[in-house]
């Protein structure tokens, strides 16, 4: 996986980074926005796309 394409999940409700995953920026123009499981929350919730700091 490219590091230039790779990005963070938050959670919405808790803002947790729990994943990592990767895009095609030439054809997703919008922020992604996908629903996973969180472990903090112990449910599914929705999770958006997060700036990788650090």
């Amino acid at each position: 996986m490219s590091q230039d394409r790779l990005l963070k999940l938050k959670c919405t409700t808790c803002k947790n980074g729990n994943y990592f995953t990767s895009k095609n920026k030439k054809l997703v123009t919008k922020k992604l926005e996908l629903k996973k499981f969180c472990k903090t929350c112990k449910k599914n919730v929705k999770h958006k796309e997060a700036k990788i700091t650090g």
